[in-house]
């Protein structure tokens, strides 16, 4: 008996990854909008993944990954190059490189045929928001495909397709910081005003500790990853982004400022400058020049910075390093929040594509079997712009690709993989560019008095 309820619970949520409105009339699915299921769903792809990325360059994995058929053969498939790649140093960052092109390709897609999707009438919502299995079917797919790709200019030309998409997508998770920043701002004061003034003291314990952190960063990176006669492109770096923070701290709190944008203040700064520290010591990691470029190894035992890295040992990659998995926890903590997020702030709003307030789930309307049903919160309009949710997940696919292979270049010819300066450039460039871009949330609104940013 208990085995025919069993595979009745499977049927049923077997409907569900193979019907075409998902989670509207299952009842093992939970209760939420189908907008916020949809989104968690394909970030769950994108985190599955990035999970299957990281088991790819697990010591020992390169053994299992060679017996795939031709995928290093002599070392590489590149003619004139044969015997001349170590395939315990390749075979790590093609794999990620693979899974990550597969991903893309999968989200890509379907940003494509979600262009100006408005309502869940449209007939492609339902493609949207049902058919899982297939859908993984199609991931899985491509994902084999991917790894019978000829090797030719594959990693180089897609190692310059991550650094773009990288580039972007670390403006977009500074958006959604912002956001949060935002948010959580707007809820903790809300609830101090309401007679709660102990969370005034929380607002005011986790700015000091954000400031606190990232001054303690800018130490930190002088005394590391900077030399009183070399390292000078650091001690810009470093300096400017140090300036740059200081800056838009104090335009935050300008009483023009605060006059037109009440909600803004020295949290989200703080926020925004810890992730600011981030970045520069992101970038300052993946300079070449391994004098101003310690390995966090040598600094906690106390080596010389001029011992030979793992990196430049034969046959090695140090693939997992601090910044890399301090990146993957905000990437993971960015992802999950654009699937669920329910946003106040216009301007955020406006820059991802969402509508006000609607990305948060619903309490479900009651079934005949007292079970509740997810809701089509997107009869009348979307909630979000499935497009551009992919296109982010599209982005998010690269970032991973070179989070995860340390932003390392490959050089088939050198037998190695290493940084590049392309990587540190990219990383500045846009810790300058989102530090603009929060400059601009808070001066637009007094600049553009006339327009409406509430």
């Amino acid at each position: 008996m208990g085995a025919c309820l069993a595979l009745c619970s499977l049927a049923s949520c077997a409907s569900c990854l193979c019907g075409s409105a998902p989670c509207l009339l299952c009842g093992c699915c939970p209760s939420s909008n189908s907008s916020t299921i949809t989104r968690l769903v394909f970030s769950f792809f994108l985190l599955l993944g990035t999970l299957v990325s990281i088991i790819m360059i697990l010591p020992g994995m390169e053994t299992e990954l060679q017996k795939i058929p031709g995928f290093c053969q002599g070392g590489t498939s590149i003619p004139g190059l044969e015997n001349q790649v170590n395939c315990d140093v390749i075979v790590g960052y093609k794999s990620v490189y693979r899974m990550c092109f597969a991903m893309a390709c999968f989200f890509f897609f379907f940003s494509i045929l979600m262009i100006r999707v408005r309502s869940s009438k449209d007939p492609r919502a339902a493609v949207q928001n049902g058919f899982w299995f297939f859908k993984f079917l199609i991931l899985v797919g491509i994902t084999v495909g991917a790894f019978f790709i000829p090797d030719g200019f594959f990693h180089n030309v897609w190692f310059y397709f991550g650094i773009v998409g990288s580039f972007m997508f670390i403006l977009i998770q500074l958006i959604l910081l912002i956001d949060f920043a935002h948010s959580w701002n707007e809820i903790w004061v809300r609830n101090a005003e309401e007679g709660g003034k102990g969370w005034y003291a929380g607002l005011l314990i986790f700015t000091v500790l954000h400031y606190a952190l990232s001054f303690a960063a800018v130490v930190l990176f002088y005394v590391y990853y900077t030399k009183s006669d070399d390292c000078t492109e650091h001690k810009v770096f470093i300096s400017l982004n140090l300036i740059f923070s200081i800056v838009v701290s104090v335009i935050s709190i300008l009483p023009k400022v605060q006059e037109r944008s009440p909600q803004s203040g020295l949290l989200q700064s703080s926020m925004i400058t810890l992730y600011t520290m981030y970045v520069t010591w992101s970038a300052m990691t993946n300079n070449p020049n391994r004098d101003c470029n310690p390995s966090l190894l040598s600094l906690v035992s106390n080596v010389s910075t001029t011992a030979p890295l793992p990196t430049s040992a034969p046959g090695q990659v140090l693939w997992w390093d601090a910044q890399g998995i301090v990146g993957l926890v905000i990437f993971l903590f960015c992802t999950l929040y654009a699937s669920i997020r329910s946003s106040s702030n216009a301007q955020v709003n406006k820059l991802m594509q969402t509508e006000e307030g609607q990305g948060s789930g619903g309490e479900g309307e009651l079934g005949e079997d007292g079970l509740r049903r997810a809701v089509d919160n997107e009869e009348e309009a979307v909630t979000y712009n499935y497009s551009f949710f992919h296109f982010h997940l599209w982005l998010a696919s690269l970032y991973i690709m070179m989070t995860l292979t340390n932003w390392y270049s490959p050089d088939t010819e050198t037998q190695a993989m290493h940084s590049s300066m392309p990587a540190v450039w990219v990383k500045i460039c846009s810790s300058w560019l989102g530090l603009g871009l929060y400059l601009w949330t808070l001066i637009a609104p007094v600049i553009l008095s006339n327009r409406d940013f509430s």
